[in-house]
């Protein structure tokens, strides 16, 4: 588990709430010092952690847990066999001049640690095994982690990753380690996570960093029976919880970003989920107990941010950041594995311990969601995930077992989050995201050597999944194999660009500002203005998100780098030996790898178990079957260098070298036959496009009443008019009402009006940034000031005329 990444990895991918605590409450360091005086409730809080860490109510001699400690029982001997203490490292393979290495050395202390105080282990109290863990604790101390040292390299390791895997074995160890020794070590603690690291909110200590500190700091106070740590660690969460409206942390429409400009649902918000997890956990019912009322965020966040993007287990790739590129191919049973699997069983096993501190109704509420993911993962069932902790597994098996939980279905729906540029769609029996990028939000990140070629990630990524099949599609090797230029649903410049591109931590943002949405919670218009990555490409896309499909336009497409562009219909991962069939107008086409075509007057297409795409009007498409050889170390320079092969099948249109106004139209129908794509292509009717340009891009789809459009300018499309940009969706439904559905993607218009002209009766219901609602032979509707609502959509109700 060396490697840049491992510790929070780790932390995250074991279900981490079982590896934090915290603290809160209201009870000063006085009072909290006058009550503890007798040292007792520190026991007991250092139990209750203990009780986190190894996990309760399970059998040791039943599945998944006799697998689960085994395991942990070899890992730790391997560990023992290779530890070798000499200057400048306690492993060979984890030099001490690397803080990465530091972290690394204690977080194999620490499961050296559990496998001695877990039961099934092999070894189980054996005081040898402590014996060598101490001199572990001795060696780093002397050598790297003392109050009489200074820190290098990443703060993260010094003041997180490090002193989190100390502490744990600390607890574990607790009645094996002199008064003397521990008191070194929390010295060291105290030297590199001083009060002062949580004197601000801001820079490094913000979100999931912020309570990451708090646990250091926290667990030291309980381990040091120091009430006022303690106290200071439960007065500097108290930023965490209040909803933001620009940077770090929740947003109110359920956004959650890390950097200040990345989406980081499924990685350091899964972090800050599972530490304020355990922290609840650990207080509860002590002096220090997290009372503040604005915690009710963090609760909210569990259906308004979290749950959109968990699907079958699985937590999507658009909120995961630079963890996508966390992987090793697993030989064995033991090894990191990561993936969105793996991040999706952590957040539901800190689902799961969460629920202790909401109310009862609540709490049923998540576990029949986390019971309904677990059923549905056929790809990667929880239970069977050797990365989680025990005590992870103890929680996600207790909800599996509990018969007064019926697990949830799926919804239907969908989800905008304009706060970090993501959107989310799901319809009967599959789910869809989108990945964009704009001055608010970054394109991509890299540093610490990860996601190395993460460029065109938010280019209009769209993934999807079927509820019953490809959940794999992600997990299965395809960051390290895939052709980074050719993510599915992207247009692209094919101009080479560097590893890291634009530098690590440079968060590159491209100079756009419309990028967003509008939705009436089922149907979605969704529209981003792209600008290319150190490039010149420019292009308008959007996506039209209905029942069955995603209807995707690319206009307006241009570029002077001097290399070809393409707008990417799929690339879809077939496993390391798949040869899924793919039929063009009806006709199969050749399965040898390496196989290529330009298909002329293509009108549709399917891919056998994925797919049906149709061409509106018919289309030239190139297309690729190839096998493709990559390595996690290719993009992570913490991953293994094994090679890993996969393939693929790619549908693209290509617009040539330096195209000065390119376009292109699409619908994506997950899971359609044959026969269903043959007949979508066939009914001519059944979608309009009305525009596809540098202006507007907007389309009706009569058969579902849907009228959308994209005003990247203003004018007239079709029935519908704006006088400044602005995304419009208009449902007919059919027992005679409608909604208008209006957002400002740019969130710059200090007012706006939107004309429907069709005949409207009378208004029913709109929202209070309508300043006024004409009805009558057509539709008027007069927006107050929009740059507020941080391109929210406002949503009107109206009776047809």
């Amino acid at each position: 588990m060396s490697g840049p990444w491992s510790r929070r990895s780790f932390l995250q991918r074991t279900g981490g709430a079982a590896l934090f605590t915290g603290a809160a409450g209201p009870a000063g360091p006085a009072a909290a010092q006058a009550a503890y005086d007798a040292g007792d409730a520190y026991d007991a809080l250092r139990a209750t952690w203990r009780t986190l860490l190894l996990g309760s109510g399970f059998d040791p001699a039943a599945a998944p847990f006799a697998e689960k400690l085994a395991l942990l029982g070899t890992q730790a001997a391997g560990y023992r066999a290779t530890m070798a203490p000499v200057g400048g490292s306690l492993w060979p393979d984890l030099p001490l001049t690397a803080s990465a290495s530091i972290t690394g050395s204690y977080t194999r202390l620490a499961t050296m640690a559990q496998a001695h105080a877990q039961p099934g282990t092999g070894l189980t109290g054996s005081s040898a095994l402590v014996a060598e863990v101490r001199a572990g604790l001795d060696h780093l101390h002397s050598q790297v982690y003392s109050a009489a040292k200074s820190p290098f390299g990443n703060w993260w390791d010094f003041q997180i990753g490090s002193p989190q895997a100390l502490l744990d074995v600390c607890t574990l160890l607790y009645d094996h380690l002199p008064a003397t020794r521990l008191a070194d070590f929390l010295a060291a603690v105290d030297h590199f996570v001083p009060d002062s690291s949580v004197g601000s909110y801001t820079g490094t200590s913000t979100g999931a960093n912020r309570v990451d500190l708090c646990r250091s700091l926290a667990l030291r106070g309980v381990l040091g029976k120091d009430p006022a740590k303690i106290a200071l660690a439960q007065g500097a969460l108290s930023p965490v919880f209040p909803h933001v409206t620009a940077g770090d942390g929740f947003h109110a429409d359920g956004s959650f970003v890390q950097h200040t400009y990345l989406a980081y649902t499924g990685s350091y918000g899964a972090v800050l989920l599972a530490g304020l997890s355990a922290l609840f956990a650990l207080l509860a019912g002590s002096a220090w107990e997290v009372t503040d009322p604005r915690r009710q965020v963090v609760l909210d966040a569990v259906e308004g941010s979290f749950a959109p993007f968990l699907y079958n287990g699985l937590m999507m790739d658009c909120v995961s950041g630079r963890s996508t590129s966390r992987g090793n191919p697993r030989t064995g049973p033991l090894g990191f594995q990561g993936g969105d699997h793996g991040r999706g069983h952590g957040v539901m096993a800190s689902i799961a311990l969460l629920g202790d501190a909401a109310d009862g109704t609540r709490n049923q509420r998540w576990r029949g969601l986390v019971k309904g993911w677990m059923q549905r993962d056929y790809y990667s069932p929880p239970l069977t995930d050797t990365d989680l902790s025990v005590a992870a597994l103890a929680r996600l098996k207790a909800v599996q077992d509990d018969s007064a939980v019926t697990a949830t279905a799926e919804p239907i729906g969908h989800r905008l989050f304009p706060a970090m540029d993501r959107a989310v769609h799901r319809g009967p029996g599959w789910a869809a995201s989108i990945s964009m990028a704009s001055r608010r939000m970054g394109a991509y990140e890299t540093g610490n050597g990860e996601n190395l070629r993460g460029w065109h990630t938010a280019a209009g990524m769209l993934q999807w999944w079927g509820a019953t099949y490809a959940n794999g599609q992600y997990t299965d090797a395809f960051w390290p194999t895939v052709d980074p230029y050719r993510l599915p649903g992207t247009t692209v410049s094919r101009k080479p660009l560097a590893d890291a591109e634009g530098g690590a931590w440079a968060l590159p943002r491209p100079d756009a500002h419309w990028v967003g949405g509008a939705t009436d919670g089922e149907f979605a218009a969704v529209g981003q203005f792209v600008r290319g990555l150190s490039s010149t490409l420019y292009a308008k896309k959007s996506w039209f998100a209905l029942t069955d499909s995603v209807v995707c336009l690319a206009g307006a497409v241009r570029s002077t780098d001097g290399f070809a562009v393409e707008t990417v219909v799929e690339n879809r991962n077939l496993g390391a030996s798949g040869a899924h069939a793919l039929v063009v107008n009806g006709v199969a086409q050749p399965a040898a790898l390496g196989w290529s075509a330009t298909l002329t007057g293509a009108k549709w297409a399917r891919i056998a178990g994925h797919a049906g795409y149709v061409f509106p009007g018919g289309a030239t498409v190139k297309a690729l079957r190839e096998a493709r050889t990559g390595s996690w170390r290719d993009i992570n320079t913490g991953g293994a260098p094994d090679p890993l092969t996969r393939r693929y099948l790619t549908l693209w249109f290509d617009h040539g070298v330096d195209p000065a106004g390119a376009a292109c139209s699409y619908i994506l129908m997950p899971g359609a036959t044959d026969a269903a794509t043959a007949a979508r292509a066939a009914d001519a009717g059944w979608l309009t496009v009305l525009a596809n340009d540098n202006d507007q891009q907007g389309v009706r789809i009569a058969s579902l009443g849907v009228t959308a459009v994209n005003f990247w300018l203003a004018g007239t499309v079709g029935s519908l008019t704006a006088d400044r940009p602005a995304c419009v969706l208009v449902r007919e439904h059919p027992d005679g009402t409608a909604t208008v559905c209006v957002s400002d993607p740019m969130r710059m218009q200090s007012g706006l009006t939107v004309t429907w002209n069709r005949p409207v009766a009378s208004v029913l219901s709109k929202s209070a940034t309508v300043v006024s609602a004409t009805a009558g032979s057509a539709l008027v509707l007069a927006f107050s000031d929009l740059t507020g609502q941080a391109g929210a959509t406002q949503r009107i109700r109206v009776a047809l005329g």
